[in-house]
């Protein structure tokens, strides 16, 4: 088992990193987590005196598509991370160790590191049949996750799965999959949902935690605010053309070719929070909408049953403050500027007539100042 005792700073050196590539690796994490380049400094700091933390990684209802979005992390990179940030002490799909000798891991660890390590889930447990739907090491999964969290300082929920119970959980739900926050109680639980997450959404809030030595701000469903405190729709480069009222209608119609905006398509941007737009995939490549489709919404709860894919969303409000729906943006922009010619004028005549005797003659030229924009 790995020295968790070891500082981040100290395996860098003791593999050849130079403190110049360390205080660089520093600066650049802090603009990773979008944080002013003076938390560099504290950066470092905690990488040069913090033991790593033990880290627990189970798997319950899943696909692993978590593992493989967080192995293809650029910055930091997974390798890092794992080697040297933190101790992956257990994770079945990574580790070495199989059978009884890995099992007894999740006894060993609660027990030496109790209140001291993290527990990161992917999948979720069913609870149908008494568990039996997920059995991992001869037991169900569900009185494993429990034995495991009881003595967590905080639990990580990768992924949708986890999150919101995902396609698990669509209807009918015949395992009674069921997210992790309902199963564990009195426990801060971090959400980091997608089908799968940004890999550097997930690698960050691993790196906040070890730096801060605390949990991330968490908006009202326990996500991250640093990555989902905002919608898709809200950073999406296609945005102009929603506000202006240009939709791509059919696929690979001029509008398609223009980049217009895909919500009419079924796009689910305005309801979903995401970095998709702004930290991208793939090294920051690249993202769903840029690529020419739609998206489906993956960080949000119950997104396999909120209607078909490609069907468009209904009552999602377009532009300005998002007041009209789209069908209505067109109207709304000319009736704002409609407005707008109407209050200029208006205004004209209060100008003029605030400098003037209130007389016929000066009304009528008021009246006549008003009616030029």
């Amino acid at each position: 088992m790995p020295d968790e005792s070891r500082t981040f700073y100290e395996l860098m050196r003791a593999q050849g990193t130079s403190r110049r590539s360390f205080l660089k690796f520093c600066s650049l994490t802090a603009a990773a987590l979008g944080l002013d380049p003076i938390y560099a400094t504290r950066i470092a700091h905690a990488m040069e005196t913090k033991p790593r933390i033990p880290v627990l990684w189970m798997h319950g209802l899943e696909c692993t598509c978590c593992s493989e979005s967080f192995i293809r992390s650029g910055h930091p990179l997974a390798r890092d991370v794992i080697l040297k940030m933190i101790s992956l002490d257990y994770d079945d799909t990574l580790m070495a160790a199989a059978g009884h000798q890995a099992e007894s891991i999740l006894d060993e660890i609660p027990r030496k590191y109790k209140g001291r390590y993290i527990l990161a889930v992917e999948g979720n447990p069913p609870l149908n049949e008494d568990g039996m739907y997920c059995i991992v090491g001869g037991k169900p999964f569900v009185e494993k996750l429990k034995a495991v969290a009881a003595d967590a300082m905080a639990v990580i929920a990768w992924g949708a799965c986890a999150s919101w119970g995902c396609v698990q959980a669509a209807r009918p739900n015949p395992t009674a999959a069921t997210p992790i926050d309902k199963v564990i109680t009195g426990k801060p639980i971090i959400k980091v949902p997608g089908c799968p997450p940004i890999a550097e959404v997930m690698t960050g809030v691993i790196t906040y935690m070890v730096t801060f030595g605390r949990l991330p701000e968490l908006d009202a469903r326990g996500r991250p605010l640093m990555f989902y405190g905002q919608r898709i729709h809200d950073k999406c480069y296609r945005r102009p053309h929603f506000d202006a009222g240009e939709f791509v209608e059919t696929w690979d119609d001029e509008g398609a070719r223009e980049g217009y905006c895909l919500y009419k398509m079924g796009c689910r941007g305005p309801t979903t929070y995401n970095a998709c737009s702004t930290t991208r995939w793939n090294g920051g490549v690249s993202f769903p909408i840029q690529s020419g489709h739609g998206c489906i919404g993956c960080a949000e709860d119950n997104f396999w049953d909120n209607g078909p894919f490609y069907q468009r969303l209904s009552h999602i409000g377009a532009g300005f403050g998002i007041e009209a729906t789209a069908d209505e943006v067109g109207a709304v922009v000319a009736g704002a500027a409609g407005a707008g010619i109407l209050a200029h004028a208006g205004a004209s005549v209060v100008k003029h007539m605030r400098g003037k005797p209130p007389s016929d003659d000066a009304a009528r030229h008021s009246g006549d100042e008003g009616d030029r924009p």
